[in-house]
């Protein structure tokens, strides 16, 4: 059974965030654009020292990001944690990260596509909730909706209670509740059979994912499937993941292959919200319970997501 989740303190308007690059190397005018959107919203920015190391692809060596992420999340003038990007490199910091330290400190973290690798692990290793949602030298330095950024400042400060989301598709029907996790696609089978993987047991499964081609979603699909992690989900809720080079022939392919892949798992399945790559990126909370409706075509959180 799952334990009761660790809400991180609300944040409110002159709080001091702090940003981090857990993963790739980030362009300085991309970052100085993000932390602008950030101060717009009524926050403090501090940025990491190393935020525009390199070392190769990354943003910097494995040891001095997983320092920083360490290192901001013990830090108590900082009230939340923000990813500059993602692309690539989470992963590599996994091993090196206390997550006992990290849950001690609980502060809202914010990101996803690569971030996910950290975000499941927070919430399987740290038991606290995590946000999956925009980054600030990505979908803040690109222009992010009006929408996205309200929807998340509102999480995050508490001012949002409960909200649901809709689904374009019901793909299979059903309703369900558990914990939400998940995140990009091609990161959460990265994960399968390792220390790292989600608990899929009773949880609603969010997936999402952009640049792939029909046939390498299902082949991930494929693969989720067979390990067995889709049979032990309450639900899965998929993100209005796009074609590449909006192919129509590409979605539909993409739309019959999880028709197959979650076809006789005998939960709730639903397709197309707006959350993720392509989208207006609608924060989500990974570790707090949510309910999944397929009459309505809704995604429900009826609960703040932070304490």
């Amino acid at each position: 059974m799952d334990r009761i989740p660790v809400k991180p303190p609300a944040l409110k308007a002159g709080d001091t965030v702090g940003v981090v690059a857990p993963a790739a190397a980030i362009e300085r005018s991309y970052l100085e654009r993000g932390i602008e959107v950030l101060r717009s919203m009524g926050f403090r920015v501090r940025v990491s020292e190393r935020a525009l190391s390199r070392d190769g692809v990354l943003a910097g060596t494995d040891a001095e990001r997983a320092r920083e992420l360490q290192t901001y999340f013990a830090a108590p003038e900082i009230r939340a944690v923000f990813a500059a990007r993602g692309g690539y490199g989470c992963g590599r910091l996994l091993p090196m990260l206390d997550f006992e330290a990290l849950a001690r400190t609980p502060k809202p973290f914010v990101g996803f596509s690569d971030a996910t690798f950290l975000l499941n692990a927070l919430v399987d290793k740290s038991g606290m909730v995590a946000f999956h949602g925009p980054m600030v030298a990505m979908d803040f330095a690109r222009g992010l909706g009006r929408r996205g950024l309200e929807h998340m400042r509102k999480l995050l400060t508490g001012e949002l209670r409960s909200f649901e989301l809709a689904a374009r598709d019901a793909v299979h029907p059903g309703s369900a509740e558990g914990l939400l996790v998940g995140g990009c696609l091609s990161v959460v089978v990265a994960t399968l059979g390792t220390p790292w993987a989600p608990s899929f047991d009773g949880r609603i499964l969010f997936l999402e994912d952009t640049g792939e081609k029909a046939y390498r979603i299902d082949r991930m699909l494929v693969q989720l499937r067979q390990s067995g992690a889709l049979a032990r989900c309450a639900g899965i809720v998929f993100g209005a993941i796009r074609p590449i080079e909006g192919d129509e022939g590409e979605a539909r392919l993409i739309m019959r292959f999880i028709a197959e892949q979650t076809d006789g798992l005998g939960c709730p399945v639903l397709f197309g919200i707006e959350a993720g790559h392509g989208t207006e990126n609608l924060t989500l909370p990974f570790g707090l319970k949510v309910g999944l409706d397929a009459s309505s075509r809704r995604l429900i959180v009826a609960e703040s997501a932070v304490s």
